[in-house]
């Protein structure tokens, strides 16, 4: 029986003059039927016939960038890569590989890896097809280019403080880092907000775009968020019933003491769900309580109701 055939390893190129990543401007010194090789006087690299964007003869200067194909050889395009080196971006997913990671479209024919190793182990956390994640350009130990995600001193710095007035306003973004307590996101505005796993409906990944509101503000200009449905889905019916009558009188002669039978006639639910309802609100800051009544706390009430259409506004 024969022995499996070992997998050919990858040999990285003899010549140190060029490496992939690099962006160089060099003449066509010759044609083949497959394309053309650029060169520096010393070393030859082929621009293949694929990677021309616009007609070229022998002789013309040409701006390229240096990758690996598909063969482990440095190899030449005409195609600018979205980032460099040093240089971040937005890149899209456009395929994800249980085995090795994700693929991101640099703007070049081959797609840029993003490895398995600088993913979450929790595969539910990593970034979908069509997600974006903040990314440049880094080598493995072979010299093949590979995508490296932006630390959090690099979002810092691309980062801008917010203000008080961002407080309740709703905001969009990418989730760019996810940790055991939330996700942190990078919003269109360049604000950083964290959003704790209370304060979301599932799981985020690395590369969604959500929008959340604005829960609060920090002295660091940092945000923190909140994207749970909107209060009045929170509620439920009981408190929203609760809400209501109050809010037509101011108040009502029924606390979490009365019978029974008062409140089943009255609201129509057991005095369980009335406590319940009544805790929520409580705890909420709308309502307060002495021994026979129950108050509406206006100011509290007024302020909620006016987040309320600003996140509608939001929402449209």
């Amino acid at each position: 029986m024969r022995g499996r055939v070992a997998a050919k390893p990858f040999i990285p190129p003899q010549s140190t003059r060029f490496r992939a990543g690099q962006i160089a401007t060099l003449p066509i010194e010759r044609e083949t039927e497959f394309g053309y090789f650029v060169t520096d006087g010393e070393v030859d690299i082929l621009l293949h016939k694929n990677e021309v964007t616009e007609p070229v003869r022998v002789g013309d200067e040409v701006k390229v960038f240096f990758y690996h194909d598909h063969e482990n050889r440095l190899s030449a395009t005409m195609r600018m890569p979205i980032v460099t080196e040093g240089r971040y971006d937005w890149l899209e997913v456009v395929e994800v590989n249980p085995r090795m990671g994700v693929f991101l479209n640099n703007g070049t024919q081959k797609d840029l890896l993003l490895f398995m190793d600088d993913l979450s182990p929790m595969r539910e956390e990593w970034p979908q097809k069509g997600d974006k994640v903040y990314v440049t350009l880094k080598h493995d130990k072979y010299g093949r280019l590979l995508a490296d995600p932006a630390v959090e001193d690099v979002i810092w710095d691309a980062s801008r403080n917010a203000g008080e007035e961002m407080r309740n306003q709703w905001v969009d973004g990418r989730v760019y880092r996810v940790i055991r307590e939330g996700a942190f996101v990078f919003t269109d505005a360049k604000y950083i907000m964290f959003i704790h796993r209370d304060e979301m409906v599932e799981p985020l990944r690395m590369g969604q775009q959500i929008r959340a509101r604005v829960t609060y503000v920090r002295e660091d200009g940092r945000l923190n968020g909140s994207v749970r449905l909107r209060k009045e889905h929170q509620y439920g019916e009981d408190a929203k019933t609760l809400l209501t009558y109050l809010a037509e009188r101011g108040a009502m002669p029924f606390n979490d003491k009365t019978d029974p039978e008062i409140i089943k006639d009255k609201f129509n639910m057991s005095k369980g769900a009335f406590k319940r309802a009544l805790g929520k609100l409580m705890k909420e800051g709308l309502i307060e309580q002495d021994e026979e009544w129950t108050h509406l706390k206006r100011e509290a009430y007024l302020s909620m109701q006016a987040e309320l259409e600003q996140e509608e506004t939001h929402l449209q």
